[in-house]
């Protein structure tokens, strides 16, 4: 396989199977309450948190890589204060997902080096995909550190024993 056609897959594995389960896990200890909570003003809940992932992933990719309309509200994102449970954000967000994934799938390494312009600033392609994986991650961190903060307990992803990892979402 082609370096870039390696670098479409992992990205696609990464929100898939890596961080969307992790943020369905830490989700389902916590009350509606801990699903809004905001630990100041200037800080976002964990329901802003995967309203901004499903917005972000699908301006960048659906939209910005796959020419669909970009009709993300961004600033919405971050106003919400509840009115969604936890499987409504997970629907939503998978449903983003999904949509994305489909993108990636179709898409010919060899565009990884096109030009796009997405929320003004003209990006390939590869920026653009390496992106909004690395903002995922940076936002999943923050939702298990949320999970973990408002319900006191290990998220129990990994098992270790005898030296080796065990994953387990």
């Amino acid at each position: 396989m082609e370096s870039g056609r390696v670098f479409i897959e992992e990205s696609r594995r990464y929100l898939l199977e890596e961080y969307l389960p992790k943020i369905r896990r830490s989700l389902e200890r916590l009350s509606q309450e801990d699903l809004w909570w905001r630990p100041n003003s200037a800080s976002n809940s964990m329901g802003n948190l995967i309203l901004h992932l499903a917005g972000n992933a699908r301006q960048w990719v659906v939209a910005g890589i796959g020419g669909a309309p970009d009709i993300r509200e961004r600033q919405a994102e971050f106003d919400r204060d509840g009115g969604m449970t936890a499987d409504d954000l997970l629907g939503h967000l998978e449903e983003s997902l999904r949509d994305v994934d489909a993108v990636l799938a179709d898409l010919p390494e060899e565009s990884l080096g096109e030009e796009r312009v997405i929320q003004g600033l003209s990006v390939t392609v590869l920026r653009a995909l390496y992106h909004v994986v690395e903002h995922f991650s940076m936002h999943t961190g923050q939702i298990l550190y949320l999970a973990k903060l408002r319900s006191g307990m290990d998220l129990g992803f990994y098992r270790v024993s005898d030296g080796s990892v065990e994953t387990r979402w």
